[in-house]
């Protein structure tokens, strides 16, 4: 989208037709949009989860739940998108949700958002974790300071929500002008700017003006094109308040907001003495400590997925579904049936053969891949709605920095953990081209999904030398690309923020909630395309095409000393991630795999080629020449890491193991 997209567009809604809900990220917007709308979005503790803009209806009203945003001079494509879709719609009135706990904070983003001339209604959210916390908001009195109406809310246990409902069916006037008292030199040129500004801004002129001062390039563009007279005024205007201001004007602009919301919390809200037990508070702050966030993040691995998805899902949950349900009772049973009722073999074959649809693609989608898939978005749901993950990113900002990302990058990280593809999309939300691009190699070379982790955990398990050589080769080959990824690849590294919300004890009805909803969307997405996989390779085996690609795979898997047999589980890797990670579980239970064996195997098949999904979705998001120079260079390092393991393993006494 452009400058011109600043402008109003043609089509637009009527006068307080829709409700738009705005704020800093972890205010709990998404949250306060379930309540309000009574539709499920994915709640976050953590920026990047609504850059989907989620909609919904409400009373004949459409309710715009948008993505973070500090201010609406954007730093960063949220905030970006946020602005403008707060400009773009005419007659909106709009919700700021802000966090009691850290009113000072978020009160610079109330004020600009009360100079953009919409109605605003400011949602004090968190108001009971506030109470807990020993603070009392006034929100009357601080209604009565901002002229806007000021409302406590908790979108988790419901506090405020009819009170807020109530507020939107009566919307305010447009809000007064904010009470922010900046330097002189820009209040002058704001009115300068103001008076010359052409028609058609899809903002009120006085919070144009102060954006124009700011140094807002995507704005300055659009008024260039509508008027180059006005922009050679707005570039004056700036360079003469520049000149009288000792620091630069967006920061002298952003400091006097702040100094205002300080002002404003100091007055409206009563803080506990000082000295009061803050033990929750003192918890998060060792979360984010070198050694004991460290060691709590240690922990959180240990538990979370060897212990949850691994031992519990892989080693109880998938061995019940897969060798007493499918292997003993439905795939006997499901062969029988046929028999019975199909006459041509063949078809026989593409229901229950070595590739039968439901022998081989429900088996593998239903027995092996949703118990993993379950157990991970169960163990992502409590981490994230505990609050831990802001604080995992602070904890790694400063190793991420070293591979050339910042603390932000986690949360695509731990994402491509669930999926790969899904996480290669929310690179779009860290701030550089760089970092994006080095975060896209790592995913496609160094983050397995959540099948194929569940899959691989499953595997070695028991085999405490084959998990520490995977864990061992996927940390390094993770910090080994990344820094050299920082030093051959140009651009300037990222500057990190992050709001760091309360923790919070992870409630059941959310956790459910987003369980639920991503295995639902998983499976969704992965029983069609096993079926579809099953049914391709029953054709490639009938063509004898299967055999050849299968041959040609087998001759480097020779060379790390792996069976000929494990060669469809690389090939089929390739279109899904989990079908190959599927496949090797399925091959060391019929077969058995040594040690050695199953630590090359576990090594190459996760740094293997990013799947077919994960592929196009690099091509769309980098460009498809990146795309295919990542696959490329994956497919090198995965073979290469084997090649390295079949040597250096014997040496080490691997053939023993």
């Amino acid at each position: 989208m452009n400058g011109k997209k600043l402008a109003m567009a043609n089509t637009l809604v009527t006068a307080y037709s829709t409700i738009i809900l705005a704020g800093r990220p972890n205010a709990g917007k998404s949250a306060l949009f379930n309540r309000l709308s009574g539709a499920y979005a994915a709640v976050s503790n953590y920026p990047g989860t609504t850059v989907e803009v989620a909609r919904a209806e409400w009373e004949g009203r459409e309710v715009v739940d948008t993505p973070g945003m500090h201010a609406f001079l954007a730093h960063t494509e949220e905030e970006l998108v946020s602005r403008r879709l707060i400009m773009e719609v005419r007659g909106a009135v709009i919700v700021h949700v802000a966090d009691a706990r850290n009113l000072d904070a978020h009160l610079p983003l109330t004020l600009q958002l009360m100079e953009s001339g919409f109605p605003v209604i400011l949602a004090a959210n968190m108001a009971d974790e506030a109470a807990a916390a020993g603070l009392k908001v006034d929100a009357v009195a601080l209604s009565g300071e901002l002229g806007i109406p000021v409302i406590l809310t908790s979108a988790v246990s419901g506090e405020g929500i009819e009170a807020l409902k109530a507020a939107l069916r009566s919307p305010p006037p447009p809000s007064p002008r904010a009470p922010v008292r900046y330097p002189p030199a820009l209040e002058i040129a704001a009115a300068e700017i103001a008076a010359v500004l052409p028609e058609g801004l899809s903002m009120a002129p006085r919070l144009a003006a102060l954006l124009l001062l700011e140094g807002d390039h995507e704005l300055l563009e659009h008024v260039a094109a509508s008027s180059p007279a006005a922009a050679a005024a707005v570039l004056a205007a700036r360079a003469t308040a520049q000149s009288r201001v000792p620091q630069p004007l967006s920061i002298a602009s952003a400091v006097a907001r702040h100094r205002t919301g300080a002002a404003l919390a100091a007055r409206v809200v009563a803080r506990p003495a000082a000295g009061a037990s803050r033990g929750r508070d003192r918890f998060g702050d060792l979360l984010m400590h070198p050694l004991w966030g460290g060691l709590a993040a240690v922990a959180v691995l240990y538990f979370g997925l060897y212990v949850l998805v691994g031992k519990l899902g892989s080693g109880v949950l998938v061995n019940w579904l897969e060798n007493d349900l499918f292997l003993k009772w439905l795939n006997p049973g499901a062969v029988r049936l046929a028999g019975a009722v199909i006459p041509w073999e063949p078809v026989r074959d593409l229901v229950t053969g070595e590739f039968g649809i439901f022998t081989l693609g429900v088996r593998y989608a239903v027995a092996i891949i949703l118990p993993l898939v379950t157990m991970f978005f169960l163990v992502f749901a409590l981490i994230e709605d505990s609050g831990y993950l802001p604080r995992l990113a602070m904890l790694l900002d400063a190793l991420f920095k070293r591979i050339g990302l910042s603390g932000r990058a986690v949360i695509p990280m731990v994402l491509g953990f669930g999926c790969d593809t899904m996480a290669t999309l929310v690179t779009r939300t860290l701030s550089t081209r760089r970092e994006r691009l080095i975060a896209t190699v790592l995913l496609a070379l160094a983050i397995p999904c959540s099948a194929q982790l569940g899959v691989i955990l499953g595997l070695l398990e028991g085999h405490a030398q084959a998990l520490a050589i995977w864990f061992t080769v996927l940390a390094g080959a993770f910090l080994l690309v990344g820094w050299l990824g920082a030093l051959v690849i140009p651009g300037e590294a990222s500057i990190f923020f992050m709001e760091v919300p309360p923790l919070r004890w992870p409630l059941p009805g959310n956790v459910w909630r987003k369980t639920s909803v991503r295995v639902i969307w998983y499976m969704r997405e992965v029983v069609p395309l096993f079926i579809y996989v099953s049914l391709a390779a029953w054709v490639a085996s009938r063509m004898g095409i299967l055999a050849v690609i299968t041959s040609w795979a087998a001759v480097p898997l020779g060379w790390m000393g792996l069976p000929p047999a494990s060669a469809p589980a690389f090939v089929f890797g390739f279109i899904r991630r989990d079908y190959g990670a599927a496949g090797l579980y399925d091959l060391n239970a019929r077969h058995g795999l040594t040690v050695m064996q199953l630590a090359i195997s576990s090594v190459v098949l996760t740094l293997f080629l990013p799947c077919i999904a994960q592929f196009m979705m690099m091509g769309r998001e980098r460009s498809w020449k990146i795309a295919t120079w990542i696959t490329v260079f994956v497919g090198f390092a995965a073979f290469a890491a084997g090649l390295v393991l079949a040597r250096v393993l014997p040496l080490l006494g691997g053939a023993s193991w």
